[in-house]
């Protein structure tokens, strides 16, 4: 059986680095890990975001469907900021009874999502 240790780093493709890069680091307000030759890394905790540009390298843009979950330690205030931003989210912000989740989108049409647990599971 293959053990898992942690998650490295996540892959989130752009047609523009510049844009993701102000997107990522000045609204999310994520610190810049490093630059590589096929985008940027951003770090959210322990993870990495690997922003890359896959038209450049012969690959096929589609955005990330799925919504990365971002913890927060308010969801309110989170989506208050990044809406004062001019981040518009999908819908309203989610209670399941034992978290809150607020789902948006980066530029490229990425799936992200404003997210914390309040309660034992």
């Amino acid at each position: 059986m293959v053990t898992v240790e942690d998650v490295d780093f996540i892959t989130i493709p752009t047609r523009d680095i510049d844009r993701a890069r102000r997107f990522y680091g000045e609204t999310l307000g994520l610190r810049l890990d490093r630059e590589t030759h096929a985008g940027v890394e951003f770090l959210a905790g322990r993870t990495t975001l690997g922003i890359w540009a896959p038209e450049p390298m012969g690959d096929s843009f589609a955005p990330t469907p799925n919504p990365v979950a971002l913890r927060v330690a308010d969801v309110a205030a989170a989506r208050g900021e990044l809406e004062a931003a001019g981040v518009q989210f999908s819908g309203d912000t989610i209670d399941t009874g034992v978290c809150h989740m607020a789902i948006f989108a980066d530029p490229d049409g990425n799936a992200l999502m404003l997210h914390r647990t309040y309660a034992p599971r």
